[in-house]
């Protein structure tokens, strides 16, 4: 039996989950926990990465095409005898013996997924599915990172785990959005009718370093332009708002929602709450006050508003945000600058 889902409905499996390889139990046998990381290879996979490599019992195995991550970000842990990269497309099956998948592997930014809406898609449902499959061969333990997309442009505020969304399921975004929803539904569809034991994190706007210094998502555009010396672009109208989760924040919440008792969907995100003009004039202050702030068209089907309720993370993982955005924002900066080769000035 699974616990209560946190949208409220009862989680109930037909069946066990399948056991793992009888290896695993063998009296002289001291098994490491092997934990593949799909999409380890990008910003938030490799920060996961790092925290499951400080664990001297995990062994990580990474598999990522490098669409939109890179090695670069995995270099401290190649040649690790704990630490294997597989390039890999997870549209794709894959074939491996693990424990436990953490399945972040999707193009997130929206430069990305429209410039290849297709393989956004196929990453989204025909991925899920095949690490769905994998799970179901060897027993594993499965985390899918959905996203607060899955919520659309909400009509309620904040969003919590009971809201169904508001998606327009036709528009330049939906490969993204409709593609998470999906997801979601084949993880449950899994855990119902083969007994896999899943967990689904919905995760808000993350930022730190290691993001792709141009990949249009917002925290990154400010804090490459205000190094650059160029004007802050802020879309119209500017008063769309968005809440901002530190990176080290986020992969806590994701390693306890995998460690704990709950399928989720459980939301986790920073719930502090900030307009685009708001963000630009702390990046501004923060980094290059001599920028100027000018306003530029929107993207259709913008969310006007994005703040997680996150009572459920509170409640069943004992987690909540530590790192301010003012804490979190020169950190990220440090990164940008080493990687554009734009020194401070004294």
């Amino acid at each position: 039996m699974a616990k209560e889902g946190s949208n409220g409905s009862s989680q109930t499996s037909t069946k066990p989950p399948p056991t793992p390889s009888p290896l695993r139990s063998a009296k002289f046998f001291q098994a490491n926990m092997r934990i593949l990381v799909t999409g380890g290879a990008g910003f938030i996979g490799s920060h996961l990465v790092d925290k499951l490599m400080e664990n001297e019992k995990n062994e990580v195995i990474v598999a990522d095409n490098y669409f939109t991550g890179s090695k670069v970000n995995l270099k401290k842990w190649i040649g690790h005898p704990r630490f294997e990269l597989i390039r890999h497309d997870v549209t794709e099956p894959l074939l491996i013996e693990v424990d436990q998948i953490y399945h972040l592997a999707c193009p997130a930014s929206p430069i990305f997924y429209k410039y290849n809406p297709v393989k956004t898609i196929k990453t989204n449902v025909i991925g899920t599915l095949n690490m769905l499959g994998l799970a179901k061969r060897v027993g594993a333990r499965i985390l899918l990172t959905s996203t607060s997309e899955v919520y659309g442009d909400p009509l309620i505020h904040p969003q919590d785990e009971s809201y169904w969304g508001n998606v327009n399921p036709i528009g330049v975004r939906s490969c993204y959005d409709e593609g998470k929803r999906v997801a979601e539904t084949l993880m449950f569809d899994y855990h119902r009718q083969h007994g896999i034991e899943i967990r689904i994190a919905r995760i808000f706007n993350t930022y730190g370093p290691r993001m792709n210094i141009d990949d249009g998502r917002v925290v990154s555009n400010f804090i490459a332009q205000a190094i650059r010396g160029e004007s802050l672009t802020v879309q119209a109208p500017g008063t769309q708002t968005r809440s901002f989760c530190y990176v080290s924040d986020m992969v806590d919440g994701l390693i306890r929602l995998m460690e704990g008792d709950n399928t989720g969907p459980i939301n986790i995100g920073n719930p502090g709450e900030f307009t685009m003009l708001e963000l630009a004039e702390t990046v501004k202050e923060l980094i290059n006050p001599g920028v100027e702030i000018i306003m530029v068209e929107n993207t259709p089907d913008d969310p006007r508003q994005r703040k997680p309720d996150i009572k459920k993370a509170k409640e069943l993982l004992g987690w909540e945000p530590k790192i301010k955005l003012k804490d979190g924002l020169p950190l990220m900066e440090d990164d940008f600058r080493t990687r554009l080769e734009v020194p401070r000035k004294n």
